[in-house]
């Protein structure tokens, strides 16, 4: 029988399900608390002959691939590959790799909307307010406390992958015009977005999300020029990530209330510094980078990596 090792967090239902084809070995590096030395992967790969291996946080490189001869599939828990294996040495030793993408799309997703939510009803304030014993009838009603409605205003999604179109999905529910830009996408599936320029989205957006990858063209991508053609205003959200925005430009805008708030899930420095300027900002909604931190996520990317190495095997025993 074929040798599978996981080192990744993995549902119980698809660990049974894989074990009718393999012999599992699981090992999640959450439950390890280690990561284990790519050169001491390939030993043990080797020695274990291992034909199969599934990862989340651990690095296959150049020497794991080396020392791994049986090695024939990586799959990869993750979104994005990124640093977590060596590409150009998978393909050197002919060994096939897989990704999850989607897997947080639904959890990203609904964060960014209760984010718009919070934003939108000054949600943290109010709570506050509440909980430091300040509740007075005379400070709540229409007032400094009225909000805002998300129906009938529009939302700008820069980047329309499957977080967001999971977005726009949910905002279109909400009766909100949906604008989105993407340069990898002439029009929006199913229609879930109109397709406009990224000047336009600024001018014309209420609420401004990012959902875009973090690319040379993208790097601080929202500065201070790019702040200034915004709506006064305006919401600004970004579960993406941080080298996406010029903090500093965002905090003075923010400063001048030309943005109206901010919710922000990624940071430049994680955690935050005690001195951080951001923690002395009342209308800034700061969540330690928890995205993709759904309980189902495990399961998205348990059956995608399941489905995946299904097929793969399917494929090699037919070749």
């Amino acid at each position: 029988m074929e040798r599978l090792l996981i080192l990744a967090q993995f549902s119980p239902a698809y660990l049974e399900r894989l074990r009718r084809r393999f012999e599992v070995f699981h090992e999640s590096w959450l439950d390890t608390a280690e990561l284990v030395d790519p050169e001491a992967l390939g030993r043990r790969l080797r020695g274990e002959r291992i034909d199969y291996l599934v990862i989340e946080a651990d690095f296959v490189l150049a020497e794991t691939f080396a020392a791994a001869p049986n090695l024939r599939f990586v799959g990869v828990c993750r979104g994005e590959i990124g640093p977590h294996v060596d590409l150009d040495a998978a393909a050197r030793h002919g060994v096939t790799v897989v990704s999850t993408p989607g897997r947080n799309a639904v959890a990203v997703a609904e964060l960014a909307l209760g984010f718009m939510l919070a934003l939108a009803r000054r949600l943290p304030q109010a709570h506050d307010l509440v909980r430091g014993g300040h509740w007075d009838s005379a400070l709540t009603g229409y007032g400094a406390w009225g909000g805002i409605e998300l129906a009938g205003r529009t939302a700008g999604l820069i980047g329309l992958g499957a977080v967001g179109c999971a977005v726009a999905r949910r905002l279109r529910g909400l009766e909100m015009r949906v604008l989105a830009t993407d340069p990898f996408l002439p029009a929006a599936p199913d229609g879930l977005a109109e397709m406009v320029d990224l000047a336009t989205l600024v001018r014309q957006s209420d609420f401004i999300s990012l959902h875009c990858p973090l690319t040379p063209a993208t790097r601080n991508l929202v500065d201070a020029a790019f702040l200034a053609q915004a709506k006064p205003g305006v919401f600004f959200i970004n579960t993406a990530r941080a080298a996406l925005v010029d903090e500093d430009a965002l905090l003075d805008a923010l400063h001048t209330g030309h943005v109206a708030g901010v919710a922000l899930d990624v940071h430049r420095i994680e955690p935050l510094p005690p001195n951080s300027p951001w923690l002395a900002v009342d209308r800034a909604i700061l969540t330690p980078h928890i995205g993709g931190a759904s309980v189902d996520v495990v399961g998205h990317h348990s059956r995608l990596i399941t489905e995946a190495l299904e097929h793969f095997v399917g494929l090699d025993h037919q070749a």
